[in-house]
């Protein structure tokens, strides 16, 4: 799967719209503030990376050979690791990001992926999660990335507060193309592919589709600067530490 993502991730629309988004997000909620250091946790190749070293030193952890091989091609900073066992002190950094790793966990995972990421945040750090959304847009992708979950955002900010953090911005993201992708899930049940692997949505649109659907991912962009979106098929949280608010079960 890491292979079909290394060849998609630059010009594919849906990676595109969530690199400007968490970039957008991340910029207000840093405040100008440059981190210490930031840990991409399940970097796959380490595409976020990139932009993720405009604010500051960073390092992707992933224990794929593969997304490992594809980030040191590329000169990106690369650790093999768990998300579950981060190899960093507590309070070593002041960015976390996670972004669609943890409906991959099952729930004790996803569960330690969580506290690793409050535990090696220093207090007042903040941690960008992105994870697939809604239950009825499961399919054929699900099955290749071997979905354990998908997301409201209700459900995401228990898990996000269970571990202590504090909510700072939570929407669905996607939604323009949501009614497309919700067609395609439909149809895949009615046909019977929803239960086959497939790697056709990490397959980049033919350029004038690639570049419309990109278009009316850029006005969703200009309005989640001013409102949190009711649908979509990611949500996205910007979360932070706070020390005062643990509550750990």
């Amino acid at each position: 799967m890491l292979e079909a993502t290394a060849a998609a991730e630059d010009a594919h629309f849906w990676f595109l719209h969530l690199r400007r988004t968490a970039e957008s997000m991340l910029r207000t909620a840093l405040a100008g503030i440059t981190p210490r250091l930031i840990v991409d946790c399940g970097a796959g190749t380490g595409r976020n990376l990139d932009w993720l070293s405009t604010f500051g030193p960073a390092v992707g952890v992933e224990r794929s050979e593969i997304g490992l091989l594809e980030g040191r091609k590329r000169a990106r900073r690369m650790l093999k690791a768990s998300v579950t066992h981060l190899p960093f002190a507590d309070g070593a950094a002041d960015l976390v990001t996670s972004f669609d790793v943890l409906y991959c966990l099952d729930d004790i995972a996803e569960r330690q992926a969580i506290r690793e990421m409050y535990r090696i945040l220093a207090n007042d750090g903040v941690a960008v999660v992105n994870a697939a959304a809604l239950d009825i847009l499961r399919g054929s992708h699900s099955v290749l990335t071997h979905e354990q979950r998908r997301y409201t955002r209700g459900r995401l900010a228990r898990s996000l507060e269970d571990a202590g953090f504090t909510i700072e911005r939570l929407t669905y993201t996607n939604m323009m193309t949501f009614p497309l992708a919700l067609a395609v899930r439909l149809g895949e049940r009615m046909t019977g592919r929803a239960s086959t692997a497939s790697d056709a949505d990490l397959r980049t649109p033919a350029a004038p589709i690639n570049a419309i659907l990109n278009g009316a991912l850029g006005l969703e962009h200009a309005l989640l600067k001013a409102i949190d979106l009711p649908v979509g098929t990611s949500v996205l949280a910007i979360a932070r530490k706070n020390e005062r608010g643990v509550r750990r079960p």
